[in-house]
């Protein structure tokens, strides 16, 4: 791409920079006017969803630092917040003398139209050429080695995996880019802005093996079905695949989760850890809990969660249980 010049101050320009580094002129400063009015006019209409919408696509063209983009932040965050208080509650639950098949069919509708939004939702991840393309050569690599049955599941629940942080950031409001496919590594997303609050990083970072644990038990189920041994494998290695995810080392899911928790709430997961550990005989646990002892024993601690720890409990636990017999 040419480089062009700032209009205000004639400072030639990068060709992906969003300000002019000599005067601050915003280069996307049109769309984002057009950005702004379109998220005001939604949340006046009432749609906060397509509000925060706006000015998540808003914020991945402003500069990091600048002031601008930690108004627009700000604004997502409240928007995300009155997004959940307006969440319905109340549900009024069908009389006790209803036929069975009618106290339980809220129950099974609900299930149904979840499970016909996250395959709609996994779908629209493949939409992407990114994705899609290193997807397959990531898929190339694997089937080489394993066969094309466990490079499959391996795909596939990598993908589901990483769907779980798509899901929440887009809950969160935060832009990020499709998941790409690393060969030897495996896949991530790029967030379009730095996270700053711990309990939403942990959020994000923990969405992930949970969304890898749902799709473990998914291919458990369908071994205990079918009594195909390749599903038990696929269980197994994606049960593993996300408990090595959990090491709270470095950008590893398992790091963020562990940031917000507080001193006691950190030596609570290392005890889980350790039963895991002696219930299981998963030998991924001695990393496991030892970097979670090394982490504990530091003074820089969190502002303490109990539904990420209680989260992070139940992923040790049940992924450990389906990993027991790799290691």
């Amino acid at each position: 791409m040419t480089p062009i010049a700032c209009p205000q101050c004639g400072t030639e320009l990068a060709p992906d920079v969003l300000a002019c580094p000599a005067c601050k002129w915003l280069v996307h400063a049109e769309t984002l006017k057009r950005l702004a009015a379109d998220a005001d006019a939604s949340a006046r209409a009432g749609d906060l969803a397509a509000a925060r919408t706006r000015w998540s696509d808003a914020l991945a063209l402003l500069p990091r630092h600048s002031q601008q983009h930690g108004i627009v932040g700000q604004r997502i965050e409240a928007l995300t917040r009155q997004i959940d208080a307006n969440a319905p509650t109340d549900v009024v639950p069908p009389s006790p003398d209803a036929p069975w098949w009618r106290r339980g069919a809220p129950g099974l509708a609900t299930v149904a139209i979840l499970l016909l939004s996250k395959v709609k939702f996994l779908l629209l991840g493949l939409t992407k050429a990114s994705t899609l393309v290193s997807m397959f050569a990531f898929f190339g690599v694997y089937w080489s080695i394993y066969g094309w049955p466990l490079a499959l599941g391996l795909v596939l629940s990598i993908y589901i995996h990483e769907m779980g942080h798509v899901a929440m950031l887009r809950r969160l409001g935060i832009a990020a880019s499709a998941p790409m496919f690393i060969p030897g590594v495996g896949a991530m997303v790029m967030l379009k802005q730095h996270i700053t609050d711990p309990l939403t990083d942990a959020k994000i970072g923990l969405a992930g093996p949970v969304w890898g644990l749902g799709a473990a038990f998914a291919a458990f189920a369908v071994y205990m079905l079918t009594g195909a041994r390749i599903w038990l494998a696929i269980a197994q290695l994606t049960g593993f695949l996300n408990l090595f995810n959990l090491i709270p080392v470095w950008q590893l899911d398992g790091s963020r989760g562990f940031h917000v928790l507080a001193r006691g709430e950190r030596w609570l997961l290392v005890a889980v850890i350790a039963l895991a550990l002696v219930a299981t005989e998963q030998r991924l646990l001695f990393v496991v809990g030892a970097v979670a002892v090394w982490r504990a024993l530091q003074q820089e601690t969190g502002p303490g969660d109990t539904r990420v720890l209680a989260t992070f409990m139940t992923l040790i636990v049940a992924l450990a249980w389906l990993a027991r017999s790799i290691g």
